[in-house]
Protein backbone atom coordinates (compact mmCIF):
# COMPACT_ATOMS: atom_id res chain seq x y z
CA UNK A 1 0.00 0.00 0.00
CA UNK A 2 1.46 3.36 -1.04
CA UNK A 3 1.60 6.35 1.31
CA UNK A 4 -0.40 9.26 -0.14
CA UNK A 5 1.82 12.08 -1.32
CA UNK A 6 0.06 14.55 0.96
CA UNK A 7 0.79 12.38 4.03
CA UNK A 8 4.36 11.81 2.93
CA UNK A 9 4.87 15.55 2.46
CA UNK A 10 3.24 16.22 5.84
CA UNK A 11 5.54 13.76 7.60
CA UNK A 12 8.62 15.29 6.02
CA UNK A 13 7.44 18.75 7.03
CA UNK A 14 6.97 17.64 10.65
CA UNK A 15 10.41 16.02 10.68
CA UNK A 16 11.92 19.18 9.21
CA UNK A 17 10.29 21.29 11.91
CA UNK A 18 11.59 18.91 14.56
CA UNK A 19 15.10 19.16 13.13
CA UNK A 20 14.93 22.96 13.05
CA UNK A 21 13.72 22.92 16.67
CA UNK A 22 16.59 20.66 17.77
CA UNK A 23 19.14 22.81 15.97
CA UNK A 24 17.70 25.96 17.52
CA UNK A 25 17.82 24.31 20.96
CA UNK A 26 21.46 23.41 20.43
CA UNK A 27 22.21 26.97 19.38
CA UNK A 28 20.65 28.23 22.62
CA UNK A 29 23.01 26.14 24.76
CA UNK A 30 25.86 28.38 25.87
CA UNK A 31 29.35 26.97 26.49
CA UNK A 32 31.54 28.01 29.42
CA UNK A 33 35.16 26.83 29.64
CA UNK A 34 36.48 25.96 33.10
CA UNK A 35 40.12 25.20 33.94
CA UNK A 36 41.15 23.48 37.18
CA UNK A 37 44.09 21.65 38.70
CA UNK A 38 44.70 19.19 41.53
CA UNK A 39 44.89 15.51 42.35
CA UNK A 40 42.52 12.79 41.04
CA UNK A 41 40.11 13.29 43.96
CA UNK A 42 39.78 16.96 43.09
CA UNK A 43 39.30 16.17 39.41
CA UNK A 44 36.48 13.77 40.28
CA UNK A 45 34.88 16.41 42.52
CA UNK A 46 34.94 19.02 39.74
CA UNK A 47 33.49 16.48 37.33
CA UNK A 48 30.71 15.82 39.84
CA UNK A 49 30.18 19.55 40.29
CA UNK A 50 29.87 20.11 36.54
CA UNK A 51 27.50 17.13 36.18
CA UNK A 52 25.27 18.47 38.95
CA UNK A 53 25.32 21.90 37.34
CA UNK A 54 24.32 20.47 33.96
CA UNK A 55 21.36 18.77 35.57
CA UNK A 56 20.26 22.04 37.14
CA UNK A 57 21.10 24.19 34.09
CA UNK A 58 20.81 22.19 30.86
CA UNK A 59 20.92 25.45 28.91
CA UNK A 60 24.60 25.90 29.79
CA UNK A 61 27.42 23.51 28.92
CA UNK A 62 30.57 23.69 31.06
CA UNK A 63 33.65 22.40 29.28
CA UNK A 64 36.00 21.18 32.02
CA UNK A 65 39.77 20.91 31.53
CA UNK A 66 41.85 19.55 34.40
CA UNK A 67 45.63 19.89 34.77
CA UNK A 68 47.12 17.80 37.62
CA UNK A 69 50.26 19.88 38.15
CA UNK A 70 49.82 23.19 39.98
CA UNK A 71 52.90 24.77 38.38
CA UNK A 72 51.78 23.63 34.92
CA UNK A 73 48.34 25.06 35.64
CA UNK A 74 49.74 28.47 36.57
CA UNK A 75 52.02 28.46 33.53
CA UNK A 76 49.09 27.71 31.24
CA UNK A 77 47.01 30.46 32.83
CA UNK A 78 49.76 33.01 32.25
CA UNK A 79 50.26 31.87 28.65
CA UNK A 80 46.57 31.82 27.69
CA UNK A 81 45.76 35.16 29.33
CA UNK A 82 48.78 36.71 27.58
CA UNK A 83 47.60 35.27 24.26
CA UNK A 84 44.13 36.70 24.75
CA UNK A 85 42.29 33.37 24.82
CA UNK A 86 41.98 32.43 28.50
CA UNK A 87 39.41 30.01 29.94
CA UNK A 88 36.15 31.66 30.98
CA UNK A 89 36.34 30.45 34.58
CA UNK A 90 39.50 29.66 36.51
CA UNK A 91 40.54 29.01 40.10
CA UNK A 92 43.17 31.38 41.47
CA UNK A 93 44.91 31.76 44.80
CA UNK A 94 44.62 35.21 46.37
CA UNK A 95 48.43 35.50 46.31
CA UNK A 96 48.37 35.29 42.51
CA UNK A 97 45.18 36.89 41.19
CA UNK A 98 46.45 40.49 41.57
CA UNK A 99 48.62 40.42 38.45
CA UNK A 100 45.53 39.54 36.38
CA UNK A 101 43.28 42.07 38.13
CA UNK A 102 45.87 44.85 37.75
CA UNK A 103 45.86 44.29 33.98
CA UNK A 104 42.04 44.34 33.70
CA UNK A 105 41.96 40.66 32.73
CA UNK A 106 39.28 39.71 35.26
CA UNK A 107 35.63 40.68 35.36
CA UNK A 108 34.71 42.04 38.84
CA UNK A 109 32.09 39.74 40.34
CA UNK A 110 30.95 41.96 43.21
CA UNK A 111 27.98 43.38 41.26
CA UNK A 112 26.86 39.88 40.28
CA UNK A 113 27.13 38.73 43.90
CA UNK A 114 25.12 41.71 45.16
CA UNK A 115 22.29 40.80 42.75
CA UNK A 116 22.36 37.08 43.51
CA UNK A 117 19.28 35.42 45.01
CA UNK A 118 21.38 32.40 46.07
CA UNK A 119 24.50 33.79 47.78
CA UNK A 120 25.44 37.12 49.34
CA UNK A 121 28.74 38.61 50.59
CA UNK A 122 27.79 38.09 54.24
CA UNK A 123 27.43 34.33 53.65
CA UNK A 124 31.23 34.04 53.35
CA UNK A 125 33.98 34.34 55.92
CA UNK A 126 34.81 38.07 55.60
CA UNK A 127 38.56 37.59 55.22
CA UNK A 128 38.02 35.52 52.06
CA UNK A 129 36.05 38.19 50.21
CA UNK A 130 38.50 40.81 51.47
CA UNK A 131 41.43 38.82 50.07
CA UNK A 132 39.87 38.88 46.59
CA UNK A 133 38.85 42.55 46.62
CA UNK A 134 40.50 44.81 44.05
CA UNK A 135 39.80 48.54 43.68
CA UNK A 136 37.15 48.19 46.36
CA UNK A 137 35.18 45.53 44.48
CA UNK A 138 35.05 41.77 45.11
CA UNK A 139 36.74 40.47 41.96
CA UNK A 140 36.65 36.67 42.42
CA UNK A 141 34.31 34.53 44.55
CA UNK A 142 36.22 32.58 47.24
CA UNK A 143 35.79 28.84 47.21
CA UNK A 144 37.64 28.00 50.42
CA UNK A 145 39.35 29.22 53.57
CA UNK A 146 42.15 27.46 55.37
CA UNK A 147 44.82 28.14 57.91
CA UNK A 148 48.22 26.62 58.41
CA UNK A 149 47.92 23.85 61.01
CA UNK A 150 50.16 21.22 62.58
CA UNK A 151 49.37 17.68 61.47
CA UNK A 152 50.66 15.22 64.05
CA UNK A 153 51.18 11.46 64.31
CA UNK A 154 49.31 10.33 67.41
CA UNK A 155 51.07 6.97 67.49
CA UNK A 156 54.51 8.61 67.75
CA UNK A 157 53.26 10.88 70.53
CA UNK A 158 51.84 7.86 72.37
CA UNK A 159 55.05 5.85 71.99
CA UNK A 160 57.07 8.72 73.44
CA UNK A 161 54.58 9.32 76.25
CA UNK A 162 54.01 12.91 75.12
CA UNK A 163 50.67 14.70 75.42
CA UNK A 164 49.01 15.77 72.19
CA UNK A 165 49.38 19.48 71.31
CA UNK A 166 47.10 21.77 73.32
CA UNK A 167 45.12 24.53 71.64
CA UNK A 168 47.09 27.13 73.58
CA UNK A 169 50.59 25.69 73.16
CA UNK A 170 53.50 28.08 72.76
CA UNK A 171 56.67 28.25 70.65
CA UNK A 172 58.59 26.80 73.57
CA UNK A 173 56.08 23.97 73.94
CA UNK A 174 56.43 23.18 70.26
CA UNK A 175 60.25 23.11 70.34
CA UNK A 176 60.33 20.89 73.44
CA UNK A 177 57.87 18.50 71.82
CA UNK A 178 59.79 18.42 68.53
CA UNK A 179 63.10 17.80 70.33
CA UNK A 180 61.62 14.89 72.28
CA UNK A 181 60.25 13.36 69.07
CA UNK A 182 63.50 13.70 67.10
CA UNK A 183 65.19 10.35 67.59
CA UNK A 184 67.99 8.08 66.46
CA UNK A 185 65.86 4.97 66.87
CA UNK A 186 68.52 2.40 65.95
CA UNK A 187 71.47 4.04 67.69
CA UNK A 188 73.67 4.38 64.59
CA UNK A 189 74.25 8.11 65.05
CA UNK A 190 71.84 9.14 62.30
CA UNK A 191 68.41 10.67 62.93
CA UNK A 192 65.70 8.25 61.83
CA UNK A 193 62.68 10.19 63.10
CA UNK A 194 62.30 13.95 62.94
CA UNK A 195 60.09 15.94 65.26
CA UNK A 196 58.79 18.26 62.57
CA UNK A 197 58.75 19.19 58.92
CA UNK A 198 58.11 22.65 57.50
CA UNK A 199 58.83 24.36 54.19
CA UNK A 200 61.44 27.15 54.54
CA UNK A 201 59.41 29.88 52.83
CA UNK A 202 58.01 33.34 53.47
CA UNK A 203 54.46 31.96 53.41
CA UNK A 204 55.31 29.56 56.24
CA UNK A 205 57.32 32.20 58.13
CA UNK A 206 54.66 34.95 57.95
CA UNK A 207 52.37 33.77 60.78
CA UNK A 208 55.32 33.50 63.15
CA UNK A 209 56.38 37.07 62.35
CA UNK A 210 52.83 38.25 63.11
CA UNK A 211 52.83 36.16 66.29
CA UNK A 212 55.92 38.06 67.40
CA UNK A 213 54.03 41.34 67.09
CA UNK A 214 55.61 42.41 63.80
CA UNK A 215 54.34 43.06 60.25
CA UNK A 216 55.94 41.50 57.18
CA UNK A 217 55.54 44.67 55.06
CA UNK A 218 55.70 48.37 55.83
CA UNK A 219 52.10 49.09 54.78
CA UNK A 220 49.07 46.84 54.43
CA UNK A 221 47.46 49.07 51.78
CA UNK A 222 50.46 50.21 49.72
CA UNK A 223 53.50 48.12 50.66
CA UNK A 224 56.87 49.23 49.33
CA UNK A 225 59.15 46.74 51.11
CA UNK A 226 59.33 43.69 53.33
CA UNK A 227 60.23 44.39 56.97
CA UNK A 228 62.13 41.25 57.92
CA UNK A 229 65.12 43.43 58.93
CA UNK A 230 63.16 44.90 61.84
CA UNK A 231 64.09 43.32 65.20
CA UNK A 232 60.76 41.56 66.02
CA UNK A 233 60.51 40.11 62.51
CA UNK A 234 64.14 39.07 62.50
CA UNK A 235 63.65 37.39 65.89
CA UNK A 236 60.84 35.32 64.37
CA UNK A 237 63.07 34.38 61.43
CA UNK A 238 65.80 33.38 63.90
CA UNK A 239 63.37 31.14 65.81
CA UNK A 240 62.27 29.62 62.50
CA UNK A 241 65.86 28.98 61.33
CA UNK A 242 66.85 27.59 64.75
CA UNK A 243 64.43 24.70 64.22
CA UNK A 244 67.12 23.35 61.90
CA UNK A 245 70.34 25.07 62.91
CA UNK A 246 70.08 24.87 66.71
CA UNK A 247 67.51 22.22 67.59
CA UNK A 248 67.90 19.93 64.56
CA UNK A 249 64.22 18.92 64.73
CA UNK A 250 63.68 19.21 60.96
CA UNK A 251 65.63 17.48 58.17
CA UNK A 252 68.64 19.13 56.57
CA UNK A 253 68.80 19.98 52.88
CA UNK A 254 70.27 16.63 51.84
CA UNK A 255 67.71 14.66 53.85
CA UNK A 256 64.85 16.80 52.55
CA UNK A 257 65.96 16.31 48.95
CA UNK A 258 66.21 12.56 49.49
CA UNK A 259 62.69 12.41 50.96
CA UNK A 260 60.56 15.50 51.55
CA UNK A 261 58.90 16.09 54.90
CA UNK A 262 55.39 15.40 53.65
CA UNK A 263 56.49 11.97 52.45
CA UNK A 264 58.26 11.40 55.76
CA UNK A 265 55.07 12.20 57.61
CA UNK A 266 53.14 9.71 55.47
CA UNK A 267 55.86 7.12 56.12
CA UNK A 268 55.60 7.67 59.87
CA UNK A 269 59.13 9.09 60.29
CA UNK A 270 58.17 12.72 60.95
CA UNK A 271 55.98 13.43 63.96
CA UNK A 272 54.57 16.84 63.00
CA UNK A 273 54.06 18.53 59.64
CA UNK A 274 52.90 22.06 58.84
CA UNK A 275 50.37 22.42 56.04
CA UNK A 276 46.92 23.71 55.17
CA UNK A 277 43.81 21.59 54.55
CA UNK A 278 45.43 20.68 51.21
CA UNK A 279 47.22 17.69 52.75
CA UNK A 280 44.11 16.03 54.17
CA UNK A 281 43.13 13.84 51.16
CA UNK A 282 46.68 12.45 50.96
CA UNK A 283 46.87 11.78 54.68
CA UNK A 284 43.50 10.04 54.68
CA UNK A 285 45.16 7.28 52.68
CA UNK A 286 47.53 6.53 55.59
CA UNK A 287 46.83 3.11 57.10
CA UNK A 288 49.80 2.70 59.44
CA UNK A 289 48.90 5.22 62.16
CA UNK A 290 46.29 7.64 63.47
CA UNK A 291 46.81 11.37 62.98
CA UNK A 292 45.08 14.62 63.83
CA UNK A 293 45.59 18.40 63.62
CA UNK A 294 46.39 21.17 66.06
CA UNK A 295 46.48 24.96 65.73
CA UNK A 296 49.81 26.70 65.29
CA UNK A 297 51.80 27.28 68.47
CA UNK A 298 51.62 30.95 69.48
CA UNK A 299 54.01 33.50 70.94
CA UNK A 300 53.19 37.10 71.94
CA UNK A 301 50.07 36.97 69.80
CA UNK A 302 47.90 34.35 68.10
CA UNK A 303 47.93 34.55 64.32
CA UNK A 304 47.58 32.36 61.26
CA UNK A 305 47.99 32.91 57.52
CA UNK A 306 45.09 32.64 55.10
CA UNK A 307 45.06 30.01 52.37
CA UNK A 308 42.25 30.65 49.87
CA UNK A 309 41.33 30.06 46.22
CA UNK A 310 38.50 31.62 44.24
CA UNK A 311 36.54 31.31 41.03
CA UNK A 312 37.55 34.13 38.66
CA UNK A 313 35.88 35.24 35.43
CA UNK A 314 37.88 36.35 32.42
CA UNK A 315 36.99 39.85 31.21
CA UNK A 316 37.01 38.60 27.60
CA UNK A 317 34.37 35.93 28.23
CA UNK A 318 31.51 36.17 25.72
CA UNK A 319 28.89 34.40 27.82
CA UNK A 320 29.43 36.30 31.06
CA UNK A 321 25.94 35.68 32.43
CA UNK A 322 26.24 31.95 31.76
CA UNK A 323 29.69 31.88 33.37
CA UNK A 324 28.36 33.72 36.41
CA UNK A 325 25.51 31.21 36.68
CA UNK A 326 28.10 28.45 36.96
CA UNK A 327 30.25 30.37 39.48
CA UNK A 328 27.14 31.15 41.51
CA UNK A 329 26.14 27.49 41.54
CA UNK A 330 29.67 26.33 42.41
CA UNK A 331 29.60 28.63 45.44
CA UNK A 332 26.07 27.82 46.51
CA UNK A 333 25.63 25.49 49.50
CA UNK A 334 24.96 22.67 47.03
CA UNK A 335 28.08 23.34 44.97
CA UNK A 336 30.44 23.85 47.91
CA UNK A 337 29.12 20.68 49.52
CA UNK A 338 30.22 18.71 46.44
CA UNK A 339 33.78 20.08 46.61
CA UNK A 340 33.95 19.68 50.40
CA UNK A 341 33.50 15.95 49.82
CA UNK A 342 37.12 15.73 48.61
CA UNK A 343 38.38 16.69 52.07
CA UNK A 344 40.70 19.16 50.29
CA UNK A 345 38.92 22.41 51.15
CA UNK A 346 37.49 24.27 54.09
CA UNK A 347 34.36 25.82 52.55
CA UNK A 348 34.27 29.61 52.41
CA UNK A 349 30.51 29.56 53.00
CA UNK A 350 30.06 29.67 56.76
CA UNK A 351 26.96 27.46 56.66
CA UNK A 352 28.73 24.67 54.74
CA UNK A 353 31.90 24.90 56.85
CA UNK A 354 29.80 24.46 59.99
CA UNK A 355 27.97 21.44 58.54
CA UNK A 356 28.78 17.74 58.52
CA UNK A 357 29.69 18.09 54.83
CA UNK A 358 32.99 19.54 56.05
CA UNK A 359 33.28 18.39 59.67
CA UNK A 360 32.59 14.76 58.67
CA UNK A 361 32.18 13.07 62.05
CA UNK A 362 34.09 9.78 62.01
CA UNK A 363 36.61 10.87 59.38
CA UNK A 364 40.16 12.05 60.00
CA UNK A 365 41.16 14.51 61.16
CA UNK A 366 38.93 14.22 64.20
CA UNK A 367 39.49 17.89 64.98
CA UNK A 368 38.53 19.52 61.69
CA UNK A 369 36.93 22.28 63.74
CA UNK A 370 40.46 23.60 64.37
CA UNK A 371 40.24 25.32 60.98
CA UNK A 372 36.99 27.03 61.96
CA UNK A 373 38.11 27.97 65.46
CA UNK A 374 41.25 29.69 64.10
CA UNK A 375 39.51 31.53 61.23
CA UNK A 376 39.18 34.73 63.26
CA UNK A 377 42.96 34.88 63.80
CA UNK A 378 43.91 34.69 60.13
CA UNK A 379 45.81 37.43 58.31
CA UNK A 380 46.59 37.85 54.64
CA UNK A 381 49.86 38.46 52.83
CA UNK A 382 49.90 41.60 50.63
CA UNK A 383 47.73 41.64 47.53
CA UNK A 384 50.10 43.12 44.96
CA UNK A 385 50.67 42.24 41.31
CA UNK A 386 54.32 41.24 41.83
CA UNK A 387 53.81 39.19 44.99
CA UNK A 388 54.78 35.93 43.31
CA UNK A 389 58.20 37.38 42.44
CA UNK A 390 58.58 38.94 45.90
CA UNK A 391 57.71 35.69 47.64
CA UNK A 392 59.91 33.58 45.39
CA UNK A 393 62.92 35.83 45.92
CA UNK A 394 62.45 35.92 49.70
CA UNK A 395 62.10 32.14 49.74
CA UNK A 396 65.58 31.73 48.28
CA UNK A 397 67.21 33.64 51.13
CA UNK A 398 65.05 32.07 53.84
CA UNK A 399 66.01 28.64 52.56
CA UNK A 400 69.71 29.54 52.55
CA UNK A 401 69.50 30.69 56.18
CA UNK A 402 67.40 27.66 57.14
CA UNK A 403 70.07 25.29 55.85
CA UNK A 404 73.00 27.26 57.28
CA UNK A 405 74.47 28.84 54.14
CA UNK A 406 74.08 32.40 55.47
CA UNK A 407 73.15 34.03 58.77
CA UNK A 408 69.69 35.29 59.63
CA UNK A 409 70.98 38.87 59.54
CA UNK A 410 72.38 38.35 56.04
CA UNK A 411 69.16 36.73 54.87
CA UNK A 412 67.05 39.60 56.20
CA UNK A 413 69.23 42.20 54.44
CA UNK A 414 69.21 40.27 51.16
CA UNK A 415 65.45 39.79 51.32
CA UNK A 416 65.05 43.54 51.74
CA UNK A 417 67.39 44.57 48.94
CA UNK A 418 66.50 41.88 46.41
CA UNK A 419 62.72 42.39 46.62
CA UNK A 420 62.78 46.21 46.56
CA UNK A 421 62.55 46.41 42.75
CA UNK A 422 59.53 44.10 42.62
CA UNK A 423 57.67 46.39 45.02
CA UNK A 424 58.46 49.37 42.75
CA UNK A 425 57.10 47.48 39.74
CA UNK A 426 54.05 46.14 41.53
CA UNK A 427 50.51 47.48 41.57
CA UNK A 428 48.60 47.29 44.85
CA UNK A 429 44.90 47.18 45.24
Amino acid sequence: MKTPKSVSFGLKFVLLLALVFLVSCQEEVKTVTFLTSGDPAEQKAYEDLVAAFHEAHPEIHVELTHIPSGSEYRSRLATEFAAGNPPDVTLMNYRRFAVFAANDLLEPLGPYLDDSKIIQPEDFYPITTDAFTWDGVITCIPQNISSLVVYYNQDLFDAAGIAYPADDWTWDDFVKTAVALTQDTDGDGTIDQYGAGIEPSLYRLAPFVWQNGAPIVNSDDSPTRLTITRPPAQEALQWFVDLRQVHGVVPGRVEEEAQDSESRFVAGTTAMFFDSRRATPTFREIEGFVWDVAPLPHNKETAGVLHSDAYCLSSTTENKDAAWTFIEYANSPEGQTVIAGTGRTVPSLISVAESDAFLEPGALPARSRVWLDTAATLQIVPVISTWEEIEGTANEEIERAFYGDITVEEAAQLIDSRTEEYFRLGVSR
